[in-house]
C-alpha cells in the first residue's frame, strides 16, 4: 500500500513539474497580456471608486424586480456575496487543474489571457455606462441618511489611487449599470461552457448564474436593469472577442512541442526516426504518406487511381 502511494505521489510530482515548466514558458511569452489585464482590473476599481464621489443618494427607483422578489434584508445580504465567492474560487481552481489532474485540456496561462480579455472588454463598456448617468444606489449603505452614501472630498491623490481596498470596493455606490458581479459570473460560466469537460457542471454553472442574478436583486445591490443589461452585454462581448482571439491549442497536439520529454521518450523517438530513415522515409510527417511509383515517377496516394487508369489505357 505504501509503495502504491509513493509511486502515485511520484507521478503527481512529475506531472506538476512538467506542467510548471510548460506554464512558465507560456508565461514568458504572454506576460504582457496578463499584466495589461491586471492593470485594467485596477483601473476598473479606480473608476468605480471615482464615481462614488459623484453619487448623490435619493429615493429608490421603481423596479419590477423589487416588486417580485422579497427583500433579503441587511442581515442576509451576505448570501449573494457568498455565492459569488464560491463561483469565483471554483473557477480559479478549475483553471489550475492541469497541474494535478490527468485529463487536462487547457493551459492555465492561455485561459487567463482569454478571460482577462473578456473582462476588460465588458468593464470598459461598464465604466462608460455608469459614468454617463449616476443613479441613486438601492443598496442599504447607499440610501439617504447613510454616512457611506457620499464620500467627502479626498485630501490627496493617494487617497483616490489606493481606492480604500477592500472596504472601498465592498461599500461602493454609483457604479450600477451594469453589474460587475454578473460580468465575472457570466465570463466564468461562458469560459467553462466552451473549455470544460463535464456537462453536469456546465448546467450547474448556468443555474448558479441565474440564482446569482436573483440574489443580487433580492439583496438590493443592483436594480434589475443592471442585471438584465449584464446578461446580454457580456454574452455579446465574449462572442465577438472570442472570434478575434486565436483558438487555444489542442493539448494532444501541442504537448509534443511544449512539454519536456523524458530520457525514455527521447530514446524511443530517436529509434523511430532512425527506423524511418533506414526504410527510405524522412522524419517529416508530410513524407509519411504511402507513395506509388509509376513510369519512373513517384505518385502520392491521391494520384494513384489516376495513374492506374492511365496504365490500363483508360
Amino acid at each position: 500500500m505504501s509503495f502504491y502511494i509513493g509511486r502515485e505521489a511520484s507521478k503527481l510530482w512529475k506531472r506538476i513539474c512538467a506542467e510548471t515548466t510548460t506554464e512558465i514558458n507560456l508565461l514568458a511569452e504572454n506576460w504582457k497580456y496578463l499584466l495589461a489585464g491586471l492593470v485594467c482590473q485596477y483601473i476598473h476599481g479606480l473608476a468605480a471608486r471615482g464615481v462614488h464621489y459623484l453619487h448623490r443618494p435619493g429615493p429608490t427607483l421603481q423596479d419590477v424586480g423589487f416588486f417580485l422578489l422579497p427583500e433579503l434584508g441587511q442581515d442576509k445580504a451576505y448570501i449573494s456575496e457568498t455565492l459569488f465567492a464560491m463561483i469565483f474560487i471554483s473557477f480559479v481552481s478549475w483553471t489550475f487543474h492541469p497541474f494535478i489532474l490527468k485529463n487536462r485540456k487547457i493551459y492555465t496561462v492561455l485561459i487567463w489571457c482569454r478571460v482577462l480579455a473578456f473582462l476588460v472588454g465588458s468593464q470598459v463598456l461598464r465604466i462608460i455606462t455608469f459614468y454617463s448617468t449616476q443613479l441613486p444606489g438601492p443598496n442599504y449603505h447607499c440610501r439617504e441618511g447613510s454616512k457611506l452614501a457620499t464620500l467627502p472630498r479626498p485630501d490627496s491623490v493617494l487617497e483616490v489611487l489606493l481606492i480604500n481596498f477592500p472596504r472601498g470596493v465592498v461599500y461602493g455606490c454609483g457604479d450600477l449599470i451594469f453589474s460587475s458581479h454578473m460580468i465575472f459570473t457570466l465570463v466564468f460560466v461562458l469560459t467553462y461552457q466552451k473549455y470544460g469537460t463535464r456537462r453536469s457542471l456546465k448546467q450547474l454553472g448556468w443555474l448558479l448564474a441565474v440564482v446569482q442574478s436573483l440574489l443580487i436583486v433580492a439583496s438590493r445591490k443592483h436594480y434589475t436593469v443592471d442585471v438584465v443589461v449584464a446578461w446580454y452585454t457580456v454574452n455579446l462581448v465574449v462572442f465577438f472577442i472570442d472570434k478575434k482571439l486565436p483558438e487555444l491549442p489542442d493539448r494532444s497536439i501541442a504537448a509534443a512541442t511544449l512539454l519536456p520529454l523524458s530520457t525514455k521518450d527521447k530514446d524511443s523517438r530517436t529509434k523511430e526516426e532512425n527506423h524511418k530513415l533506414l526504410n527510405g522515409n524522412s522524419g517529416d510527417p508530410v513524407d509519411w504518406r504511402q507513395r506509388t511509383q509509376v513510369n519512373g515517377k513517384i505518385m502520392e496516394d491521391g494520384n494513384t487511381l489516376h495513374a492506374d487508369s492511365a496504365m490500363n489505357g483508360a
